[in-house]
């Protein structure tokens, strides 16, 4: 009878084999991702993955959908523990997006990649759970009038567009020594100033 670590003895296999290979992804990307090497490291038999991945795909999909979930707890906790005005809640939003993609490089490719897989509409569905928070941040604050009327989608992509870039920014070290936090809240007022009513 196999004992140690090559006994089949996780209660939770799906989970072990996910963070494994979000382990194996920081390592590697996603190109040097596979199950049986996952299986090795979890301590399973090579097919034991199968029963919850049947596919590397499936396994990229898990990985980008637990990723989107993990996201969306970050900005609800960010969101939920600051009572502030609508730039400082907004800058609370920001650091946290920019935190989780500046420490998760490879993730954030697979889930900016995501949208065109076969598997898209779960996966758009998770990002859509995963920024709910912030999307109903901009929608009160288009209410209440902190920002001016406009295309939602326009104000959001905007935002997006801003986040993505401080990532990078803050990721390969183009800051200097200027903390993250500074330089996201640095952004986020000349962002707010310009979607201010006028």
């Amino acid at each position: 009878m196999p004992t140690g670590r090559n006994q089949y003895h996780h209660g939770n296999l799906r989970a072990a084999i996910l963070a494994e290979a979000q382990t194996m992804l920081s390592e590697s990307g996603a190109d040097g991702l596979s199950l049986r090497e996952a299986a090795r490291r979890t301590g399973v038999s090579h097919g034991a993955p199968r029963r919850h991945f049947p596919d590397k795909q499936a396994l990229l999909s898990a990985l980008v959908e637990q990723a989107y979930e993990q996201l969306g707890v970050r900005i609800e906790s960010a969101l939920s523990g600051t009572a502030g005005d609508f730039t400082e809640r907004l800058t609370a939003f920001a650091c946290a997006y920019v935190d989780f993609a500046r420490h998760n490089d490879e993730l954030m490719t697979l889930m900016l990649s995501s949208k065109t897989w076969p598997d898209a509409g779960d996966l758009i569905a998770a990002n859509d759970r995963a920024f709910a928070p912030a999307v109903e941040l901009l929608r009160q604050a288009t209410g209440s009038g902190d920002i001016a009327p406009a295309d939602a989608d326009s104000v959001h992509m905007a935002v997006l567009a801003m986040l993505h870039g401080l990532a990078f920014v803050a990721g390969k070290g183009l800051a200097g020594t200027k903390p993250t936090s500074d330089l996201v809240a640095g952004a986020v007022s000349v962002l707010v100033e310009g979607i201010r009513p006028r």
